[in-house]
């Protein structure tokens, strides 16, 4: 008997010694995941202020450089893009891993010229658009221009459904359908809420390369991503940043041949002499509306490799309501009722859009779960 207990006594001592570093194993697993993610939700929420705060605070150095007797709409255009370069130390960084990449280690790169290609078409692009938003920003209230901006996220949506294959839910359709309402309603404000002084017709001419420079902006997008999909086929910290600093050069380039071009550059100096709040404040408008950009960007990066593109552009789109109520504050741009409309159809159009990526969000956490259940079962019964 007493040798029986002895025995029972050491298979029990055995049986915790083996189990103990596993369940110590599995709770310090956990640990680990939990604090995972929590820093990934804090970079997140730090990626986020940048997208808000850079945007924000871009868009209403760019009124001011207008309002205080900035004139070049090039200028303008330059400054949104020759910031690149702060964006190179990120080279320097170790890349993080994009939990969300697809990329084929086996697939050859693409050839020279085919990536100098796409760099070059898609810096053109950026930098048409970029000039349009220049010249919506100088004919409308900031306020209008902001609102105006968030029909962006539908025409990401629509050129996508053609060049991404993007299918077209009752949800996406009603964030089409409530953004381009939103946009519509802005043409039949009144006069009186126009506070930038230009005629009627400078107005619609505003109005129209806005709204062209957020279908561009939206183009700009699919293109991008079909670049990734088609050519360059994955989706690595490289790759990504080189797909913002080689079109942003070319893009710098194009817009200082433009800026020779029109002769906007020889205006320069009599502009800076001329600016309201002397010639320092104009140089730093300038240089802080360039960083702003930047820090926008490097926010917009940094959610693309934590969640995905289509989440860092709803971000932005996010951003845009907050510029109107600024602008009543900084420029006192009026507040009618239907831009207050507007303001709401596009949050309403904002929210539609992201409930529907959250809901394929989670369709596609639970066919990943039921996968590694299955693998997890061959594995067992192996």
């Amino acid at each position: 008997m007493g040798e029986t207990q002895e025995l029972q006594l050491q298979i029990m001592v055995q049986e915790a010694k083996d189990g103990n570093p596993i369940e110590l194993s599995v709770a310090n697993q956990g640990t680990v995941q939990h604090s995972r993610n929590y820093q990934r939700w804090m970079r997140i929420a730090l990626h986020t202020f940048f997208v808000l705060s850079g945007q924000t605070v871009a868009t209403l150095l760019g009124r001011q450089y207008y309002d205080k007797g900035g004139n070049s709409k090039w200028m303008a255009t330059l400054v949104q893009l020759a910031g690149f370069p702060i964006l190179l130390p990120y080279y320097c960084i170790p890349p993080p891993k994009i939990s969300n990449t697809s990329s084929n280690q086996t697939t050859p790169p693409p050839s020279f010229l085919i990536l100098a290609s796409v760099y070059f078409f898609l810096g053109l692009f950026v930098a048409a658009d970029c000039f349009l938003y220049s010249v919506g920003l100088l004919y409308l209230p900031v306020s209008t221009y902001s609102l105006i901006c968030a029909s962006q996220l539908a025409f990401n949506s629509f050129f996508s459904f053609f060049l991404n294959k993007q299918k077209f839910t009752p949800f996406i359709i009603n964030s089409l359908v409530l953004l381009t309402i939103s946009s519509t309603l802005l043409v039949f404000q009144n006069d009186s809420e126009n506070t930038t002084g230009v005629s009627k017709g400078k107005y619609v001419i505003g109005f129209v390369c806005t709204v062209g420079a957020s279908a561009g902006y939206g183009l700009v997008l699919s293109l991008t991503q079909l670049a990734f999909n088609k050519v360059l086929k994955k989706e690595t910290f490289t790759v990504i940043m080189d797909m913002i600093v080689y079109p942003n050069l070319v893009a710098s380039c194009a817009t200082l041949v433009g800026l020779f071009a029109s002769k906007e550059f020889l205006s320069i100096k009599t502009e800076m002499e001329a600016y309201k709040l002397g010639k320092i404040s104009y140089v730093m408008n300038l240089v802080w509306t360039a960083i702003s950009w930047q820090v926008f960007s490097i926010g917009a990066v940094g959610l693309i490799f934590e969640t995905s593109s289509l989440f860092s552009n709803a971000i932005s789109v996010l951003g845009l309501p907050l510029v109107p109520v600024l602008a009543v504050v900084f420029f006192h741009d009026k507040m009618g009722g239907i831009k207050v409309i507007a303001m709401l159809l596009a949050l309403w159009g904002f929210l539609s859009f992201v409930y529907q990526h959250y809901l394929d969000d989670c369709e596609s956490k639970s066919e990943k779960r039921k996968a590694d259940e299955v693998v997890q079962a061959s594995n067992g019964s192996q």
